[in-house]
């Protein structure tokens, strides 16, 4: 997949999740670049996303 189509996927499933009323910022899109790129694990994936949401 190309840079190009993976970046506008992101932001298509952002706007979708936005569009409820929620906010996706920055690094969250990284991090799911990422996932996608399996540069980190779903596991992985989650304690960031958790911690940076304060949830232990």
């Amino acid at each position: 997949m190309s840079e190009q189509t993976l970046n506008l996927l992101i932001e298509n499933a952002a706007n979708s999740v936005e569009m409820e009323g929620y906010k996706i910022d920055d690094q969250s899109k990284i991090w799911c670049k990422q996932l996608i790129n399996k540069e980190i694990t779903m596991k992985e994936y989650i304690e960031l996303i958790k911690k940076k949401a304060g949830v232990a």
